[in-house]
């Protein structure tokens, strides 16, 4: 199957959003491998680095899988990227505020930021929606969105 075929239908800030998230997700797999890296120099009882290492993998590879969802358009990883979005831009406040790091976290609080505008944003509304040429956002609601077109689309056949 083509590449093209995998691909939905999508605002370009859904896109955009998606490109971001993977940012996030791929440094959160950096982190892992640089403790498992790490894992030889410390020595305290009961210290579990692969545990931890293991735990950053499985995060950083659900946070990419998100991205690349939305990167291709799937309707499915909006929820889950506005999560990453906001615990993100929680994450730059934290290094903002209590750990006294602006230099660091005040970018990382504006992707968070930039994630949330991007899929809150009246294109990426109406995708999420199934909003059609000349529907509002209500109609759109009250016919069921995504899943009413697609059952008038099977209904019609």
């Amino acid at each position: 199957m083509p590449i093209a075929d995998k691909i939905s239908p999508a605002p370009r800030e859904v896109r955009l959003a998606g490109a971001i998230t993977l940012l996030p997700g791929v440094a959160v797999l950096v982190l892992g491998v640089m403790v498992l890296a790490q894992s030889g120099q410390s020595s305290a009882p009961g210290n579990n680095v692969y545990a931890e290492a293991g735990f950053y993998g499985l995060l950083g590879i659900a946070v990419v899988a998100v991205g690349i969802g939305l990167a291709f358009g799937k309707l499915w990883a909006r929820s889950p990227g506005v999560v990453v979005a906001l615990i993100t831009a929680g994450i730059g406040v934290y290094l903002t505020g209590p750990s006294s790091l602006p230099g660091p976290g005040v970018p990382v609080v504006l992707v968070g930021l930039l994630v949330v505008y991007l899929l809150f944003r009246q294109p990426s509304r109406a995708w999420a929606l199934g909003q059609q040429d000349g529907e509002s956002e209500e109609e759109a609601a009250r016919r069921g969105g995504i899943e009413g077109r697609a059952e008038r689309r099977e209904s019609d056949d």
